[in-house]
């Protein structure tokens, strides 16, 4: 194989497979065998009867070993990704650092309350003793065979897959991205140093093919086979999933997203004030240089066109600044972004911009939102006279809305649910979605389990 051709490893149901034989471009995997990509369903899957409490053990074993890494796995997972991918070494490096902490006993007790109510469903029949017709009912979540078309936008999605997939009991195929080949892989094969030829271990498999291959998909993608397709990313991934939707096979979906921030005129109180709001609204735009689905990409400001120019100003200058989660110069702004933003500049006074192309980021500042998905540091500052009146710019599409000041949200929080809207916080607060809380609008644990009935 050429040294200019990475090797990407694969993971089947916890063995690490080498090799070369297929091909793509600037990397190689090894050659499929989808017999083995398979769990029949003729017998349980490894970890199906597998106490939750040991399950927890050995994932809190995985939080310590990835922070550790012992083995050097995760410290080449992340050159080979650096290599690889498009985000900057110390974004990567900072989210590298923290793989580890979704696996922590107490974060993932809490998701098995809040989402499923406790681990008596997991581990067996939960009695149901008030049912109206008076007849005794039993249910449990069961463990389901599950397709995870992950995301590759940030490596928390594969440790998030990950642990789900863990906690559910159920066994597991991970479909790699082609920007994120080697974060999942690590992972496992974590798992597979702290739990060697466990059952958990043995349930999971990650390989790559690309999207919509129709030999590969075309094989798996059946009822009798796996339950449900998880999918993330954008919309040529979940439409290629849902083609192959029908009776036996559902869709869970992480849609693609974007976000939006909604600042109030308490913002305009004083120069401290002002100088603070455009920190914490800079922090939420390049979050991962704006690629995270949680970035902020119009602002909806309660101000004057000369309040709001000067908030712009301050918000591209702090847009311009290091952070473990964003570059100060991100990737160049493209040629088909460049024409659009230079006819608008073309537009003066109604439009002004500030910042330039090289990746410092960008504001704009209009009377109505551009018609053009801002992306790669780009912001889209938009005047109101009553935050009410940005409601209406929400919809199903629009992940998170952050909020300046908080006390606003109560009088804007329902509106914008009735839009669409999944997630509301503080203006700043858009990291680290709460694992346990509802993610996209439904709680994820209790999508991926199968839910069945006992009835007397």
């Amino acid at each position: 194989m050429s040294t200019d051709i990475m090797a990407v490893a694969h993971i089947v149901q916890g063995e690490r497979v080498c090799g070369g034989e297929q091909v793509y471009g600037r990397f190689a995997t090894p050659k499929l065998d989808l017999d083995r990509l398979v769990w029949p369903r003729s017998a349980p899957g490894p970890a199906f009867n597998t106490p939750l409490a040991e399950i927890i053990d050995v994932l809190v074993q995985l939080g310590a070993w990835l922070a550790a890494d012992p083995q050097g796995v995760v410290a080449q997972a992340l050159e080979h990704a650096v290599r690889a991918g498009s985000l900057p070494r110390p974004l990567m490096a900072f989210a590298y650092a923290n793989i580890g902490k979704p696996f922590d006993r107490r974060s993932i007790e809490f998701q098995v309350q809040r989402e499923l109510g406790g681990a008596d469903v997991l581990d067996g029949w939960r009695e149901i003793p008030d049912a109206p017709s008076s007849r005794p009912a039993r249910i449990r979540a069961f463990p389901p065979r599950l397709i995870h078309i992950v995301a590759g936008n940030a490596p928390g999605v594969s440790a998030q897959t990950v642990l789900r997939g863990a906690i559910t009991k159920g066994v597991h195929l991970l479909k790699l991205p082609s920007n994120d080949l080697f974060t999942a892989p690590a992972i496992l094969r974590g798992l597979a140093a702290v739990a060697p030829g466990h059952p958990l271990t043995r349930s999971f498999s990650a390989v790559y093919w690309r999207g919509g291959d129709a030999a590969v998909e075309g094989v798996l993608f059946r009822p009798q086979f796996f339950d449900k397709i998880v999918a993330w990313g954008g919309e040529a991934s979940i439409r290629s999933a849902i083609k192959y939707l029908g009776p036996g096979l559902e869709l869970v979906s992480f849609d693609p997203k974007t976000s939006i921030s909604l600042i109030g005129r308490e913002a305009f109180k004083s120069a401290e004030s002002l100088a603070a709001v455009a920190e914490r609204a800079a922090f939420d735009a390049t979050l991962m240089n704006q690629q995270a689905c949680a970035s902020s990409r119009f602002q909806f400001v309660e101000a004057s066109v000369e309040e709001a120019d000067r908030y712009c100003a301050l918000l591209q200058q702090r847009m311009n600044v290091d952070r473990p989660t964003a570059s100060a110069i991100g990737p160049a702004v493209p040629p088909a972004l460049r024409d659009e933003i230079d006819g608008l500049r073309m537009l003066a006074p109604e439009v002004r911009v500030w910042g330039g192309y090289g990746g410092e980021g960008v504001v704009i500042r209009s009377d109505t939102p551009v018609d053009f998905h801002p992306d790669g540091k780009i912001v889209n500052v938009v005047p109101v006279v009553d935050l009410a009146d940005a409601v209406m710019h929400a919809n199903v599409a629009t992940q998170t809305v952050g909020i300046w000041p908080p006390a606003r949200k109560p009088a804007l929080r329902d509106a914008l649910a009735s839009r669409g809207v999944q997630r509301i916080v503080n203006l700043g607060g858009t990291a680290g979605v709460e694992l346990g809380l509802p993610h996209d609008g439904f709680m994820p644990l209790h999508r991926f389990v199968r839910w069945i009935n006992d009835e007397g």
